[in-house]
């Protein structure tokens, strides 16, 4: 029964090692090239924005990449609701998501 309870210790810390690193697979460069969506409204200090609400965009340079994989994923798949952001995350893959977070976040 030890044994038992030793392998499923060990198991369950390879799956949470495996899982905390899925994020990390993002190409700086790649998500330099994808940001041009992304920086109309994020790239301008200050920017506002009427649609669908007035609020002030926030500065995602330098943002957590995990944050962003997650904001991105939620976005996209409607977890999350923009519907402007809704509407440029819909047409992104999971690898253009972890190469804009890799830029955005400096990883």
């Amino acid at each position: 029964m030890q044994n038992i309870t030793n392998l499923l210790r060990v198991v369950g810390c390879v799956a949470l090692s495996a899982a905390s690193t899925t994020f990390a697979a993002g190409d700086p460069e790649a998500g330099a090239q994808l940001n041009a969506q992304c920086q109309g409204c994020h790239g301008i200090t200050g920017f506002k924005t009427a649609f669908p609400t007035v609020y002030s965009v926030p500065k995602i340079g330098g943002q957590n990449y995990d944050y962003l994989v997650i904001a991105l994923k939620a976005y996209r798949d409607g977890d999350r609701t923009n519907e402007t952001m809704h509407a440029i995350a819909s047409n992104l893959s999971d690898q253009d998501i972890n190469d804009l977070a890799a830029y955005y976040s400096g990883d």
